[in-house]
């Protein structure tokens, strides 16, 4: 297979999703779905974030449009995925990161380019499939930073 910017974000986000579920596994069973005060979020909710935006990504890769999502209905969705535990979440991930990949491997070449609006800008459709790798990277982080809580 070609060395193309399509593969190399399929295989690091294909690591980043087996690196947050690690992330997560690292802390104790009891700590997985804590929160380490006030409004933090627990290591649960943020794979559970990365597992249904994945599949949010790859619907919006192929279509290159955004589609309109009722924030409350997503919110809803993603405690309802959190109270199912953690295999539901893990199911989830790697459904929807399979999918991703395998949306992320076939975009062609001159596709690149194309500008994308979104709620949150513009930018070209290179810079959202690069998003669920971030995402993941960015999470993994905070829940290493949770583990690192737990050995003070």
């Amino acid at each position: 297979m070609p060395n193309t910017a399509q593969t190399f974000l399929a295989d690091t986000t294909l690591r980043a999703a087996t690196s947050i579920a690690t992330a997560l596994l690292n802390l104790p069973e009891d700590k997985r779905n804590w929160s380490p005060g006030g409004n933090a979020r627990t290591a649960l909710d943020m794979v559970a974030e990365c597992a249904i935006n994945n599949e949010v990504t790859a619907a919006l890769i192929e279509a290159r449009k955004w589609a309109d999502h009722d924030h409350a209905v997503y919110l809803a969705n993603k405690a309802e995925l959190v109270a199912s535990g953690w295999e539901s979440v893990k199911a989830l991930l790697d459904k929807n990161t399979e999918r991703l990949v395998a949306v992320i491997r076939v975009v062609p070449d001159d596709a690149l380019d194309i500008p994308i609006e979104t709620p949150y800008g513009s930018g070209p459709l290179s810079g959202i499939m690069t998003y669920p790798y971030w995402n993941m990277s960015y999470h993994e982080g905070q829940i290493n930073y949770i583990g690192s809580l737990l050995e003070m």
